[in-house]
Parts: structure tokens; sequence; C-alpha cells
């Protein structure tokens, strides 16, 4: 291996037993993109580039993102819940996922990694189990005719709500070099 080659690899830590092991990998941020809101799309590239931390955007159509070796895209194909499947099936415990949809926020809270809402809340296991109930029983009504309405538009205090949890999340889990 020419020290070119040995310069550009990933540095190994030292196991207690002396032996080189692998380098823990760096938190990935997964985003659940059909429904993003673009501000926070923006939010997202700019932690990304600023970190260095590796950011995929999966949806179920081409999706335009930066020219920036930290952000990429996945198309899944169409149907219900095929990118949730992905992201849930692909995350770890060190991860940030973020997401409005609320059964992905309860698989990515019991697989121990972080999910955020668009507008900056910060799943626990109390609050989604909380989340679900009230989506289950809003399902209800609607599908007995009732009127619930949609959810608000998305508002500049929500941006900034997401921007502060998402920095909170990432200034404590990235050790800066």
């Amino acid at each position: 291996m020419s020290e070119q080659e040995e310069s550009q690899q990933e540095p190994t830590s030292t196991a207690e037993n002396g032996e080189a092991s692998e380098p823990e990998p760096k938190l990935k941020i997964w985003v659940d993109a059909d429904g993003c809101p673009r501000p926070v799309k923006e939010i997202i590239y700019r932690a990304a580039a600023r970190l260095e931390l590796e950011t995929v955007l999966v949806a179920n159509r081409p999706l335009a993102t930066p020219k920036s070796m930290y952000v990429s895209s996945i198309v899944v194909s169409s149907g219900m819940d095929v990118a949730d499947d992905w992201i849930a099936e692909r995350v770890d415990v060190r991860d940030v996922v973020i997401t409005a949809d609320i059964p992905l926020a309860a698989r990515i809270v019991e697989r121990g990694a972080t999910g955020i809402s668009p507008h900056g809340e910060v799943y626990s296991e109390a609050n989604v189990r909380e989340r679900l109930s009230v989506r289950d029983f809003m399902h209800e009504l609607r599908e007995m005719g009732v009127q619930t309405g949609g959810p608000p538009p998305f508002s500049n205090r929500d941006k900034q709500n997401f921007a502060n949890a998402l920095d909170r999340i990432l200034t404590r889990r990235v050790q800066k070099p």
C-alpha cells in the first residue's frame, strides 16, 4: 500500500487487548423526504456539509439534491410505507432520522435511533405512543366521516424549532475534530 493510500484510510482504534479495531462509524442522517418541507431539507444540507455527515434522502420519486459529497438520495418503489421500511431496516442507534410519519418514528425509537419531526419535536418512547394513539383516533374519526382538517401550514417558527432541535442533537453526538 502506498503512503498516499495509507493516509487516506480511516484511522483505526486500538482495542484493549492491543489489536487494531475498525473505526466506529459516524452517525448518519436519514430523511423521509417525500413530505419533508424544503426549508427543513436546506437546514439538513447545511448541517451535513458543516459537520461532514453522510445524509441520505429516501423518497419514491427522484429528488433534486445539492452537489455534495455528503448528501445522496435513494429512490424506492412506490407503495405504502416503502420508504419508511427502507429507512427502518437500515437505521442504526447512532443515526438521526427526520420524519413526520409517526409509525416510522415509533420504529426508529424502538431501534434506539433518534427521530425528529420537521417541526422540531424529538421523538421519545412516551410521546411516540401518545402520537400513535392520537393518529389512530383521528383515522377512526375520518373513517366515520368526521372532517378533521389537516395540519397547519409549515411556519418560520417550525423552521426555527427544527433547526434548534437538530443542532442540539448533532452537537451532543458529533465530536468535532
